[in-house]
């Protein structure tokens, strides 16, 4: 980002080296020097805005690395899927891992769009009209817009504003905003995710050997770098009211009221990002995962879940179809009793195995079994999703990748 006063700067031209261009490129004459500072500090905002995409850009994209790697890892690793955050199908931990990836590259793109659609106010002059910049110029249209042009391209803008007022439109604020309060959302998602998942004990965010998860109770583990990212996110959330606010009530070509508002909203908005995923990136670098503990909860549900495909084996070895349904619907009844009622473990399968009916299949239970079954095309959506969508969009940012986040608990 910019430091005004030094003039120092991340990328392209920083304000005062704009201003030196207003001053020397066409003329020496005294009054541009107070005309110019003042179309500089309306442009410098546009200057920082697209330095500061800059530093997130590539954050946002080695957390997508990280992420992709590991549900390139666990692509194929079964796991029970929670609809209302009750036990519904099976997907897999990486099909899982890319519904978050799939998010956060919503976010890359969508920020890496408002950079790059981001204009330069331009020297416009004091209510957008170029009426001094003309007289400077002795009524030379073509020079006005060719310094214009100058000014815009040395800056590292594409293009310009055509109409402005005293600032570039307050919509471009919402527009940068919006993107980063979208942001936040995604990470919002993925943290509370891995939060619920620490409390089933199926997977977990680093945690360090001396790290204290609790002043008062020495055995927890509580996730506080995802809970860290959730409580950003809602700040960072938040601050999309600001701009929304400010653009509506700019009363004709400017009303100083925006000033005070947009450099503390701006600002924030995206440090707070940036602490996000900084924070984001560490999490996903040391995810921990319990195949273990996965396996036994697919295990108390799995049962109930393969009953149609036990009463398809039936019907395949000759069994009537009505008949099967009610003796399974009898034993699922039976054994949902033992787990709610009597604290115990799911034994469908072992009530199946218990009663002669079932005979024929009995040396099919376990094949019916077999959570891989029933994931469906998740490992090979995985497979698919990273090599079409997400290796390209990370192509760009290959050099930056190996920088890796360090917190200080």
């Amino acid at each position: 980002m910019v430091d005004m006063e030094k003039g120092q700067k991340a990328n392209g031209m920083c304000p005062m080296e704009a201003s030196q261009i207003l001053r020397h490129s066409f003329w020496k004459d005294r009054k541009l020097v107070d005309l110019d500072i003042f179309t500089i500090f309306r442009m410098k905002d546009l200057i920082i805005l697209r330095n500061a995409f800059d530093l997130l850009l590539p954050k946002l994209a080695r957390v997508i690395s990280r992420l992709a790697d590991f549900a390139k890892e666990r692509a194929s690793l079964p796991t029970l899927g929670f609809t209302h955050f009750q036990p519904a199908q099976l997907t897999t931990v990486g099909k899982r891992c890319c519904l978050w990836i799939q998010d956060l590259c919503m976010d890359l793109q969508n920020l890496k769009r408002v950079q790059d659609d981001l204009r330069f106010r331009g020297v416009k002059g004091t209510t957008g009209t170029q009426a001094s910049f003309l007289q400077l110029f002795e009524g030379d249209d073509q020079k006005v817009e060719q310094l214009d042009k100058i000014v815009t391209e040395k800056a590292g803008f594409k293009r310009a504003f055509i109409i402005t007022g005293q600032t570039y439109t307050r919509k471009v604020d919402i527009e940068v905003l919006s993107v980063l309060a979208s942001l936040g959302a995604s990470v919002h998602k993925i943290c509370t995710d891995i939060r619920l998942l620490a409390n089933l004990k199926e997977m977990e965010e680093p945690f360090e050997k001396q790290q204290i998860g609790s002043s008062a109770m020495p055995y927890k583990r509580n996730p506080m770098r995802s809970e860290r990212c959730c409580s950003l996110a809602r700040h960072l959330m938040t601050l999309i009211v600001d701009p929304l606010q400010t653009a509506s009530v700019q009363w004709f070509e400017r009303t100083l009221d925006d000033s005070a508002n947009r450099r503390i909203c701006l600002a924030e908005a995206f440090l707070t990002a940036d602490t996000i995923l900084n924070t984001l990136q560490n999490i996903s670098e040391g995810l921990v995962v319990y195949p273990k503990v996965i396996e036994r909860r697919i295990r108390q549900e799995l049962p109930f879940m393969a009953t149609e495909n036990i009463i398809m084996a039936m019907v395949k070895a000759g069994g009537n179809r009505q008949d099967c349904h009610e003796k399974i619907r009898v034993l699922s009844q039976q054994a949902a009793a033992v787990v709610k009622q009597e604290g115990g473990d799911n034994d469908l399968i072992e009530r199946i195995q218990a009663d002669a009916y079932f005979s024929p299949i009995h040396s099919q239970l376990d094949r019916l079994l077999d959570p891989s079954s029933f994931t469906g095309r998740a490992s090979q959506q995985v497979q698919r999703f990273l090599e079409e969508e997400v290796y390209p969009l990370l192509k760009p940012y290959e050099s930056v990748m190996k920088v890796k986040a360090e917190l200080c608990l």
